[in-house]
């Protein structure tokens, strides 16, 4: 008997710990919306912080623009290198459960592509070959602003 409650215990508890790995790393906290987009349901401190961070973003590309209008390829390169891959992943845990997956992606291809606008400023020094790779990472924001907003949680 007590091999049985053990077994059914042990079920129980993986059932639940899958559904929670699934809510925290795939689903996130989110709902449907009438405009069409995935509202993220955050704490208004939440989202503030993905605010900021796309903000930052928005700032690297006007900085990486300029310097392009410059010809200033060294400059590109190193405000990209701000805002690539090793800027990522400073978003406090219980903000990163409630993203969902897809969401995640988008923000870290974000950063790897601004390491790659990097590298081709490092390497080709071409204006045109790091304007096209700027139109890619541009691609994810508009990809991310039609596809979600940020609603905050009602007050309890």
């Amino acid at each position: 008997m007590k091999t049985r409650l053990s077994v059914l215990l042990n079920i129980v508890l993986i059932a639940a710990l899958a559904y929670g790995a699934y809510k925290f790393i795939i689903q996130g906290s989110v709902e449907q919306t009438d405009d069409g987009r995935t509202a993220v349901i955050l704490t208004a401190a939440e989202k503030d912080f993905v605010l900021s961070e796309m903000r930052g973003f928005l700032e690297t590309v006007q900085g990486i623009v300029s310097a392009i209008a410059e010809e200033d390829m060294a400059s590109v390169a190193e405000i990209a290198t701000a805002a690539g891959s090793a800027d990522a992943g400073n978003a406090p845990a219980p903000l990163v459960g409630k993203l969902p997956l897809e969401f995640k992606d988008l923000g870290m291809a974000t950063h790897a592509l601004f390491d790659d606008i990097a590298t081709r400023a490092n390497e080709s020094a071409d204006a045109k070959t790091v304007t096209q790779a700027l139109g890619e990472l541009m691609q994810n924001c508009t990809g991310c602003h039609a596809g979600y907003r940020l609603d905050i949680e009602p007050a309890n």
